[in-house]
């Protein structure tokens, strides 16, 4: 799980312990969290205690105090309320789905052979990603991260950062609290360029791509695009 808290000094180290912990914090929380909090916030005490090399706090800095506020509901929120709003918001409201290739693919058969590339970039870093889990969750991409292949998980998200900041900016519309621990992710990104720029307003506006017809959701990855996790309760109802 998350590194030693003095380790979380600078550099690919600090995006590590960012990475790590958001990706914690963005799975489903269930009795796992209670036991990881007081490492997370030695961890984010660390973060906050290391200046970039220029003196300043910088963009670790401004994720520090985000993943900060959400650990803030987190111990003024009891864990049964928060696991009933992760699957309020993640499961069962469309917009805000943590899969990172449905942003730019929908569910067409396009969405299949993106995932294949979230696939290949973890086995070329010697990852094995959960089984239950899809590759492009959010979560998932940062796991990558934090268990050492920085570059690997920084180019996945990257290439998705406009979908990533669609889903802060739904997350916010929702006044949920994960708003905080996207917008962490999304502080260790270089600012959208011109055309991510367009390419969010393009997405918030219209959504991603429609299905393909005579799509079949189990042909490339033996099952769902979009499966419910096996750690939290299936979601019941049609996401909104």
């Amino acid at each position: 799980m998350i590194g030693p808290a003095g380790r979380a000094a600078s550099g690919d180290g600090a995006v590590r312990t960012v990475h790590m912990t958001a990706s914690i914090l963005l799975s489903y929380p269930d009795e796992r969290l209670p036991a990881a909090r007081p490492l997370i916030g030695d961890c984010l005490a660390a973060l906050a205690d290391a200046p970039r090399a220029d003196g300043s706090r910088g963009a670790i800095g401004e994720a520090a105090g985000h993943l900060a506020a959400f650990l803030v509901h987190v111990d003024a929120t009891p864990l049964p309320e928060l696991a009933a709003h992760y699957v309020a918001v993640f499961d069962l409201k469309r917009r805000c789905c943590p899969y990172l290739t449905y942003y730019t693919h929908g569910d067409t058969r396009r969405r299949g052979m993106a995932l294949l590339r979230f696939n290949h970039a973890y086995r070329a870093a010697g990852y094995r990603p959960p089984a239950d889990e899809l590759p492009d969750h959010l979560a998932v991409v940062c796991e990558l991260s934090g268990r050492g292949a920085v570059r690997e998980a920084t180019r996945l998200l990257r290439e998705h950062h406009a979908g990533i900041q669609v889903l802060r900016q739904a997350l916010r519309a929702e006044n949920s609290p994960y708003a905080h621990v996207v917008a962490a992710v999304l502080a260790t990104l270089p600012p959208l360029g011109p055309r991510e720029r367009a390419a969010a307003r393009r997405l918030a506006a219209e959504g991603p791509p429609a299905e393909d017809v005579g799509l079949d959701p189990y042909a490339v990855m033996g099952g769902p695009l979009t499966p419910p996790s096996s750690s939290r309760p299936t979601a019941t109802g049609e996401p909104r």
